[in-house]
């Protein structure tokens, strides 16, 4: 019924014109998204990095119907990638494929991730390819693969809660693939995907272990403390310095827990959405697993 009622809402105009202009809704964007435009995620990266945190862009945005809906989402990259260089910041973007036309063609969304991954490449940066509904899993690794031995600079976005991450996780780490891992926020059936919030966690520990164990400049994308010792632990276990892993986490949330790790000297990465349709984008993903809404209602009010 949750699902149903975010959906629904996420299609209401007057709604949207309404939230886009409330200031309950003007003071949760400004905790979670930097704003509509370039200049401001470019802003709130420099501020990030003048506090000794790293930024990933993520232009908003899923799902395009058209090849030109596509080629614009790839100039909005390009862009981003261009202002990055221009502030001299080390900065990273992430993007969604069918945002670059995967529902289209894979040749197209191909031919568009390319154009910004050899930019991404000429400046110092890599493209973050996130991971999005288990649908998508096979054709998303196969271009990462694809792209990644012909130009590097990207990095695979793996989920923790599906079943076969483990097996994924092993070959792209073995292909010497970056790997951001997750634990994964889309409603999955439990035909794919851990249904048990202890699960998750579970398998979360067993792929991290791995990942600092054989993967390459692997990256941990949660706000779990538990999460968060676990691979301090083991990295130490194992040997691995600070500066050959990163934590990654969503802006605005968590702060307590991004100022402990930067002041003891591990390298932090935000996710740093901007974008006109973050009203559209933040209903769909309380859609996909309602539980977020409690999830961001938690760190609304949290330091």
């Amino acid at each position: 019924m949750l699902r149903e009622t975010f959906l629904f809402l996420s299609r209401r105009r007057a709604l949207r014109r309404w939230m886009e202009t409330s200031p309950l809704a003007a003071r949760l964007t400004r905790r979670f998204i930097a704003g509509q435009r370039l200049e401001d995620g470019i802003a709130v990266a420099r501020r990030l990095y003048s506090e000794n945190i790293l930024a990933t862009l993520d232009h908003l945005g899923e799902n395009v119907a058209s090849p030109d809906e596509a080629l614009a989402a790839r100039v909005c990259i390009e862009q981003a990638l261009d202002a990055i260089a221009a502030a001299a910041l080390p900065a990273t973007v992430s993007i969604k494929l069918t945002q670059f036309g995967l529902d289209i063609s894979d040749s197209l969304c191909r031919a568009n991730v390319e154009a910004v991954q050899q930019k991404a490449r000429s400046i110092g940066s890599r493209v973050e390819i996130d991971m999005e509904s288990s649908e998508y899993v096979d054709r998303t690794l196969r271009l990462i693969e694809d792209l990644h031995s012909a130009n590097g600079a990207l990095r695979a976005v793996l989920q923790a809660y599906l079943y076969r991450t483990h097996d994924d996780l092993r070959r792209l780490a073995a292909l010497r693939i970056p790997i951001r891992l997750c634990k994964g926020a889309y409603n999955e059936p439990p035909s794919v995907a851990w249904p048990r919030k202890s699960d998750v966690n579970a398998s979360y520990a067993r792929l991290a272990r791995i990942l600092l164990d054989e993967g390459e400049d692997p990256a941990f994308a949660t706000h779990d403390p538990r999460m968060i010792d676990l691979v301090l632990e083991h990295a130490a276990r194992c040997g691995r310095s600070p500066a050959t892993f990163e934590f990654q986490m969503l802006y605005g949330v968590r702060r307590d827990l991004q100022s402990m790790l930067v002041a003891n000297g591990f390298r932090l990465r935000l996710y740093v959405p901007y974008g006109d349709a973050w009203y559209p984008y933040f209903m769909r993903r309380l859609a996909e697993r309602p539980a977020n809404v409690l999830f961001i209602l938690r760190n609304l009010f949290r330091r």
